[in-house]
């Protein structure tokens, strides 16, 4: 069986085009005689199309008494080289091997995602023993470790910080689209990137217990956990040939010519039914590709047509992933909000942090004035910065920095309304003074609203993930129309929401960009990953990758992928009355095989315009 599977494999797809070529064109010249030749071109058909049908069937029936399609159109193929029907049996081939095609041609790709995943696992890590640093190889971590991690570095293991302080960048497990201010007593994990200060920490969960590698594990096993649907043609096999084989021996007994039976057999056989699906699905394939949607399974709009609910993640998804300047306030009378937007954007000039580097891009997008170069600068980590602009003393950070530097915050104001709206604050002092603020807020997309909207009329409830805290989500839920929103969500517990809708009997559709959404892009029914600012893993991850993240054509693949279905069944349905027409026709002596073999091609033609029409479908309204 191994050498028959080996037979089968040769050559991929390129063989199975160069071989439908030639068996095209021994058909052609076996029905219309062009050059003559001392045998049937048809056999051409027979051989390069048929044969691998007879041994997949051989296979399926000898390793696992499975019954598909294919089954039927191996016995109707040898039943008609054995009347001499030659042309039927290599027309029969030919159209199955099309269908087999086009199928292949919506497999999914070789997943790289989980390896990718592993890559990101630090491999060393820096110790400290006796009072002395050294690099040692990751998996040699025990907890209780006092460990190093310097600015840019990947922390190695779960811990907690002993000494120093940072940001982290946590995007790797939370999706948050800004670092976290990090000092001693606070947790940090493995896979998140340190930004700034370096600091020592105590190990706490190493190896298989790290975050980063509780992750993988969770990819591997929602990926194992996903059904695939079986092809119509294979669900109905078994009833199409006991129904075909019980057709073609009565008819056998009780007129005594075989050539009815042998007929019965080749109009029995599926080509249209197989044709139905996989043609409307690379038609749907192909209109979606239009709208920057890239289709990586091939029964992903299947299953997309299947979906009762719609989860998303918010930062990079229903946002743009990176924070801007959403409001200035200066609480002082000499000073306007201008001012402050100014000297605090002047002050961060050199900072690395990505909140400074958001409050400096903003103003250059929104402001013509030049930012003036600072006259000294000095960055603390996980508080701010200190700098000296046009003759001031500015001071630009957390509350944390402004008491250390014994600023008064009696005077702030209206801080509160934006933290709770999910905003970030910065904090601006002026020569000693608590001067204003500068609040920070990734941005939510274009059209979320109106998307979201069109979801809802499709009758699919929308649903928010989200690594943030529950001001940010409950904000931006409500901005956007959805109701029903969990927060502080890790990769794990996006999953396990996921499976608890699913063991509901929900049909979930995950649509996320990060690392942390791969698990939940592999357990959902279906994963859409966002392909501009999305992660590579995230992409290898889901089923369908939206490349250019214009979330307004979400609901354009939902209705494709329930006009694609409906395209199957008048397909299906097509296939099957002509089939028993045909059938009625055979039985009675009115078709012969050839005949017949050129019905199936009329039924296949009927099959492929009306699934064509789907490449340029889309919804009026």
């Amino acid at each position: 069986m191994d050498k028959l599977e080996e037979f089968l494999e040769f050559g991929g797809l390129k063989k199975d085009i160069i071989f439908l070529i030639l068996s095209a064109i021994g058909l052609l010249n076996s029905l219309f005689n062009f050059i003559e030749l001392p045998f049937d071109m048809a056999w051409i058909a027979i051989i390069l199309c048929g044969i691998p049908i007879i041994l997949e069937a051989i296979i399926g029936l000898v390793t696992a008494f499975d019954i598909k399609a294919d089954v039927l159109v191996s016995i109707a193929l040898i039943a008609s080289v054995i009347t001499g029907e030659t042309f039927a049996a290599g027309e029969v081939a030919f159209i199955m091997q099309i269908g087999a095609l086009l199928e292949d041609l919506t497999v999914s790709k070789a997943r790289e995602g989980i390896e990718k995943l592993v890559h990101l696992t630090p491999t060393t890590a820096r110790i400290i023993r006796d009072n002395k640093e050294s690099i040692i190889n990751a998996k040699e971590v025990l907890v209780g470790d006092i460990l190093r991690v310097l600015p840019g570095e990947t922390i190695p293991v779960d811990g907690v910080i002993l000494s120093g302080r940072t940001s982290v960048n946590q995007a790797v497990m939370t999706g948050e689209s800004m670092p976290v201010d990090k000092t001693v007593g606070d947790e940090v994990s493995s896979g998140t990137v340190n930004q700034f200060g370096s600091f020592d920490m105590k190990a706490v969960k190493v190896g298989e217990d790290s975050s980063i590698q509780r992750m993988i594990k969770l990819v591997q096993s929602a990926d194992a956990g996903k059904a695939k649907i079986v092809g119509v043609a294979d669900k109905w096999a078994t009833w199409i040939v006991v129904i075909a084989l019980t057709s073609a021996l009565i008819t056998w007994i009780i007129t005594g010519e075989i050539i009815r039976a042998v007929t019965i057999l080749v109009v029995f056989c599926p080509c249209a039914l197989v044709l139905a699906t996989p043609t409307a699905i690379m038609a749907a394939i192909g209109n979606s590709t239009k709208h920057s949607f890239l289709v990586r399974e091939g029964d992903a709009l299947e299953r997309l047509s299947m979906i009762n609910k719609i989860t998303f993640d918010k930062t990079g998804t229903l946002t743009y992933g990176t924070p801007k300047v959403v409001k200035t306030e200066s609480f002082l009378s000499y000073y306007s909000d201008e001012d402050i937007y100014r000297f605090t954007a002047s002050a961060e000039l050199r900072s690395e942090h990505p909140l400074g580097k958001a409050v400096v891009s903003s103003y250059k997008t929104f402001k013509t004035d030049e930012i003036k170069e600072c006259e000294s600068f000095e960055m603390v980590p996980g508080r701010g910065v200190l700098a000296i602009i046009e003759g001031h003393e500015i001071i630009a950070g957390n509350k944390e920095l402004l008491n250390e530097k014994n600023i008064k915050l009696e005077n702030i104001k209206n801080d509160e309304k934006y933290i709770s709206e999910g905003c970030t604050i910065i904090y601006t002092a002026i020569d000693g003074v608590i001067a204003g603020f500068i609040a920070l807020a990734d941005t939510v997309r274009n059209d979320v609203e109106k998307t979201i909207s069109n979801i809802k009329e499709i009758g699919i409830e929308p649903v928010l993930l989200t690594g943030d805290n529950k001001n940010t989500a409950k904000n931006i839920a409500d901005n956007v129309g959805i109701f029903e929103f969990y927060s502080e969500c890790l990769p794990e517990d996006k999953l396990n929401i996921i499976e608890k809708y699913q063991i509901e009997k929900n049909k979930v559709c995950m649509i996320g960009d990060g690392i942390n959404d791969a698990p939940a892009l592999k357990k959902a029914f279906v994963g859409i990953a966002m392909g501009g600012i999305g992660s590579d893993i995230a992409m290898d991850a889901a089923d369908i990758v939206l490349v250019n993240d214009d979330i307004k054509e979400i609901p354009h693949i939902l209705k494709l992928s329930k006009k694609m279905m409906t395209t199957i069944k008048y397909n299906l349905t097509f296939s099957m009355i002509l089939n028993f027409v045909a059938i009625i026709l055979a039985i009675t002596g009115i078709l012969n095989p050839v005949v017949g073999a050129l019905v199936h091609n009329a039924g296949s033609v009927f099959v492929i315009i009306n699934s064509a029409f789907l490449l340029k479908w889309r919804d009026k309204k």
